[in-house]
């Protein structure tokens, strides 16, 4: 059981030590250096997000310039947080340019794509406050899938003042992906089943 003081802040070096020492803790750091302690999901959540990973994984191999990650994949984001996205998509070059020691841990890079897939336990306004947060940080798209209301929020930077912003999809059967990752769409009814 890991407790720590509402107060304490942690630099990211700081926050990848409580991890290693807490491996069966899942944590986050936001960008103010506060812990952010996650619930695992249950069972169709889980389910859910195996979907979509395989669903990703299978794009990002017929492609070959991208690179997918799970939640269990923190991300060291420029504004200091470290951040686990439900599913990441990373373009090939950007990934290859790190060292082996910064793959080895936190990437120190936002992910392209992000993807949070919102399970029972899950508050929308904070799952919202989290896609704000990935694409001030440098994502090209973001997705909140939210399975109860069978709705995706589609998620990028504002052109003109680089704001985030959300467009929603209700009672969608695919998802598109934007431009710049052709050929990416999402069976949202595979994972609706869950």
């Amino acid at each position: 059981m890991l407790t720590l003081p509402r107060s304490l802040t942690l630099t990211p070096a700081q926050f990848a030590e409580v991890c290693a020492a807490n491996p069966e803790a899942v944590l986050e750091l936001d960008a103010l250096g506060q812990l952010i302690e996650m619930t695992p999901t249950g069972g169709v959540t889980g389910a859910r997000n195996t979907c979509l990973l395989a669903q990703l994984q299978v794009w990002a191999r017929s492609c070959g310039t991208y690179k997918v990650f799970d939640s269990s994949t923190g991300f060291l984001l420029p504004d200091s947080s470290v951040r686990s996205p439900d599913a990441s998509v990373v373009r090939l070059e950007r990934w290859q340019a790190l060292s082996e020691a910064e793959r080895e841990g936190f990437p120190p890079l936002c992910p392209d794509l992000v993807v949070e897939l919102a399970s029972p336990s899950d508050q929308p306004e904070v799952l919202r406050q989290k896609l704000a947060s990935y694409i001030s940080n440098g994502a090209r798209l973001g997705w909140l899938l939210l399975p109860r209301r069978r709705t995706v929020e589609v998620w990028s930077a504002d052109p003109s003042s680089q704001a985030a912003r959300f467009t929603v999809l209700a009672a969608a059967s695919q998802l598109q992906a934007a431009a710049e990752f052709p050929g990416l769409v999402i069976d949202l009814e595979e994972i609706w089943a869950g």
